[in-house]
C-alpha cells in the first residue's frame, strides 16, 4: 500500500475484498470432480483455505494482508474423517483456530498498556490546560494595560492565540477522533458476516466532523511554527531597516502567521480527500504528509538563519567602541 502507519478500517476491507474475488476466482478453476473424499477449499472472511486431508489438520500461515496480525503464526482447521470441515454447532461456524494470529492483538500486558496510556492521557491534558490557562491570563495583562499595545506584543498575542487554539483543538480531536471505538467498523462487518465481505459503499458522511478537527488541529499546528518565524522576521526587521508604518508590518505579519499555513493545510486536505479519504484523516497517509511538514521544516530553518544573523550583527555592535547611543537601529 505504500503506507508508513497502521491502515484504516476502509483501507484494510478494501485489500480483503481483493483477496477474496482472487480467491473465488481460483476456486472456480479448481477441479471438484476430484474432491469427494476431501474437504473442499473455500473462503472463511480471511484465508482462502485449500483442500484438507480427512482426519487431519490443515495449516496455513497467518496472512500478511490483515496488518494486525503475527504473521510468523499459523491459522489451523480440522478436516474430518468424512471429508468436512469440522462445524461448531454451539458458535454455529467451522471451526478454525487463529490464536497465534491474534497474538499482537491480545497482549499480555494489555492491562498495564491501558494504564500507561490513561496516565500519558492525564499528563498531556494537565500540560495543555496549564499551557492554555497562562496564556490567557498573559493575552489579558497585554490587552488591559494600554501601555503594553504595540505592534511587537501584538504579535506576541497572535503567537499565544494559535498555542492556545492548538490545545483546544487537541482537547475536541481526543473527543471527537478517539472516541470512535478503533476498528468497530472492521470488526462488525468482518466478524458478524465472514463469508460476505465486500466493498458496499461505506457512509463517509459520518467522518466530516472528525476530518475538519483533524484539519484543524494540522492548521493550528503549523500556525504554531509560523507565528515564530513571525517573531524571528520582527525582530530581524528592528535591527536591518527603520520601520515607517508599523500597521503595515503587523498586516504582513498576520497574512504569514495565518494565511501561509492555511494555502498548504488546505492543498493538503484537497490531496488527502482525493487520494487517500480514509475515516478521519487521523492516520498518516504516507508521503501526504510532507505537504504541510515541508512548510514547518522550511520555518524552523529559516528562523534558524535569521537567528544566527542577528547574533552575528548584535555581537558585531557589542565590539565597536564607538556605536552611537542614539541609533535606533543599534539601540533595537
Amino acid at each position: 500500500m505504500g503506507f508508513d502507519g497502521p491502515l484504516s478500517a476502509q483501507e484494510q476491507m478494501y485489500i480483503l475484498y481483493e483477496i477474496k474475488q482472487q480467491c473465488h476466482q481460483n476456486l472456480s478453476n479448481t477441479d471438484t470432480a476430484s474432491a469427494d473424499e476431501v474437504c473442499p477449499p473455500e473462503w472463511d472472511g480471511l484465508i482462502c483455505w485449500p483442500r484438507g486431508s480427512p482426519g487431519l489438520v490443515t495449516k496455513v500461515p497467518c496472512p500478511s494482508y490483515i496488518y494486525d496480525f503475527n504473521h510468523k503464526g499459523h491459522a489451523y482447521r480440522q478436516c474430518d474423517i468424512n471429508g468436512s470441515w469440522v462445524f461448531v454447532d454451539y458458535w454455529n461456524k467451522t471451526w478454525t483456530n487463529y490464536s497465534e494470529c491474534l497474538s499482537f492483538l491480545q497482549p499480555s500486558d494489555e492491562e498495564e498498556r491501558q494504564d500507561f496510556f490513561e496516565r500519558l492521557y492525564v499528563m498531556y491534558t494537565i500540560g495543555y490546560a496549564v499551557s492554555f490557562s497562562s496564556l490567557l491570563v498573559a493575552i489579558l495583562i497585554i490587552g488591559y494595560f494600554r501601555r503594553l499595545h504595540c505592534t511587537r506584543n501584538y504579535i506576541h498575542m497572535h503567537l499565544f492565540v494559535s498555542f492556545m487554539l492548538r490545545a483546544v483543538s487537541i482537547f475536541v480531536k481526543d473527543k471527537v477522533v478517539y472516541s470512535r471505538a478503533g476498528l468497530q467498523d472492521f470488526d462488525s462487518a468482518l466478524l458478524d458476516n465472514l463469508k460476505t465481505v465486500s466493498v458496499a459503499s461505506l457512509d463517509k458522511s459520518q467522518y466530516i466532523g472528525c476530518k475538519v478537527t483533524v484539519l484543524l488541529f494540522i492548521y493550528f499546528l503549523t500556525t504554531n511554527y509560523y507565528w515564530i518565524l513571525v517573531e524571528g522576521l520582527y525582530l530581524h526587521t528592528l535591527i536591518f531597516m527603520a520601520f515607517r508604518s508599523d500597521s503595515k508590518y503587523l498586516w504582513g505579519f498576520t497574512l504569514i502567521g495565518w494565511g501561509v499555513p492555511a494555502v498548504f493545510v488546505a492543498v493538503w486536505a484537497i490531496v488527502r480527500a482525493t487520494l487517500a479519504d480514509a475515516r478521519c484523516w487521523e492516520l498518516s497517509a504516507g508521503n501526504i504528509k510532507w505537504i504541510y511538514q515541508v512548510p514547518i521544516l522550511t520555518a524552523i530553518g529559516l528562523n534558524f538563519v535569521l537567528f544566527v544573523n542577528i547574533v552575528r550583527v548584535l555581537a558585531t555592535k557589542i565590539r565597536e567602541t564607538n556605536a552611537g547611543r542614539y541609533d535606533t537601529r543599534k539601540q533595537y
